[in-house]
């Protein structure tokens, strides 16, 4: 019974230290998170007026744009697949969910016929090829959960590259992003989105703008012409879109992290609980057997003499 005892002190001991790593965890989460979500919304002014931009350039060429990033292919043979997940674990199922989507996208490109070159950005995701031997034309790690415009660059500079090399060299005809949209705190939804070729309707709109409004485009006026514009204004749009996934995909990170420490230190608080009362059970049966043996001895004395 003595041994019994000295084990659940232990556990209730070495979960009380767990409790303390998962709520130190979910308290940093929560402060980055905040920081998070502050960063993709100062991003935004700029992704909208980008976006405005792009759609007023389009509408003054009269939709007649010629610019490699917008130009689509006849019949899709390979496609870049971006992968967005986590450096670490610990943050419920939010690279899980991003690694089934982008699994399914893999599966239905392939049985359409077309090849997938995967990118991967973040350890998990990158882990999960090297274990299945799936090969990876470029990954990025590190920063997963506070990334810069810096690496969206990179990010985008490495598509855009791929994606204006022909196709006999190793170049992609689409790149598709899979990243997680923070809906809420409580709901992340992984997407699948394209970011190359670039699409514009005749009404000059740009389709997958992030954050669609209904405001009318501003009248721009173009120097030297909006050609020579809309080609310096066609990387930038890749870089933001890129940007705004890493951001987007960073709180839905954090988000998820925040959660998942929340529920591992409730779980936490339930068995220390429940091991609290074994012990006492434990303590209150040894006491008992004790009493049992003290009394027992003095009865044998007491008829002894």
């Amino acid at each position: 019974m003595g041994s019994s005892l000295r084990e659940l002190r232990q556990r209730r001991q070495s979960v009380t230290s767990t409790k303390k790593i998962t709520q130190a965890m979910e308290l940093i989460a929560a402060s980055k998170v905040i920081r998070a979500q502050q960063a993709a919304r100062a991003a935004l002014p700029y992704t909208r007026e980008l976006n405005r931009a792009v759609a007023a350039a389009a509408v003054e060429t009269h939709g007649q744009i010629d610019h490699p990033l917008t130009k689509p292919v006849e019949k899709v043979r390979r496609i870049a697949l971006l992968q967005i997940t986590s450096d670490r674990g610990m943050n419920g199922a939010y690279s899980s969910n991003v690694i089934k989507t982008a699994a399914q996208m893999r599966k239905r490109m392939e049985a359409d016929g077309i090849e997938v070159y995967r990118y991967s950005v973040g350890r998990k995701i990158i882990q999960y090829n090297n274990f299945r031997d799936l090969p990876m034309q470029a990954t990025w790690e590190g920063f997963s959960d506070a990334p810069t415009y810096a690496h969206a660059h990179e990010i985008a500079d490495r598509l855009m590259e791929d994606f204006l090399k022909p196709y006999e060299e190793g170049g992609v005809d689409e790149i598709h992003a899979v990243y997680t949209r923070m809906e809420s705190m409580l709901t992340q939804t992984p997407r699948v989105r394209k970011v190359l070729p670039i699409e514009v309707v005749r009404a000059g709109e740009v389709q997958n703008v992030p954050d669609d409004d209904d405001e009318f485009i501003p009248q721009y006026s173009f120097e030297p012409d909006a050609e020579t514009v809309l080609d310096a204004l066609m990387p930038l749009y890749v870089r933001s879109r890129i940007w705004f996934y890493l951001l987007q995909s960073a709180a839905s990170q954090l988000a998820s992290q925040q959660r998942a420490m929340k529920s591992a230190t409730d779980n936490a608080n339930q068995l220390i609980e429940t091991l609290t009362r074994q012990a006492n059970q434990a303590r209150q049966a040894e006491i008992t057997q004790e009493i049992t043996e003290i009394v027992g001895g003095a009865s044998a004395l007491a008829e002894s003499s």
